[in-house]
């Protein structure tokens, strides 16, 4: 698979203001990543959320200064057979103060094929995914 840095980092800064009326906000609704990963370098605020592992509530991310949180993308768990689960989560906006995000999105190249990796598959693992542009 390629990885070119210049098809593959996408860098976005959000900025979430505050919302007096939370209920009338969303920040950001639930969802994966298409990424092979995702690098998050939270605010200081408790804003995202990560859908807890059998899918029936929410489980919230503690921002830790100067660490970065990593979230596995649909790519990564297409490439790990399902062995890594790409991680449904949200953003919450808040009633007091201003959110600022930025994450970097690690993606292969725009035409690159993938699936399972052979490694991944060595011990004649059936697939779960077929190969993918």
């Amino acid at each position: 698979m390629k990885f070119a840095v210049k098809d593959v980092l996408i860098v976005n800064l959000i900025h979430y203001p505050v919302c007096p009326s939370l209920e009338l906000a969303v920040g950001a609704g639930r969802h994966a990543d298409v990424s092979l990963i995702t690098m998050l370098l939270q605010d200081d605020i408790i804003c995202l959320y990560i859908r807890e592992p059998k899918g029936e509530g929410w489980i919230h991310v503690p921002p830790v200064k100067r660490v970065l949180v990593i979230n596995i993308g649909d790519v990564l768990q297409i490439m790990s057979n399902d062995r890594y689960k790409s991680i449904e989560h949200r953003v919450i906006v808040s009633a007091s103060k201003n959110i600022v995000s930025v994450s970097i999105f690690v993606n292969p190249a725009p035409d690159a094929v993938f699936g399972p990796l052979k490694q991944v598959l060595e011990n004649r693992e059936k697939p779960f995914h077929k190969q993918v542009v």
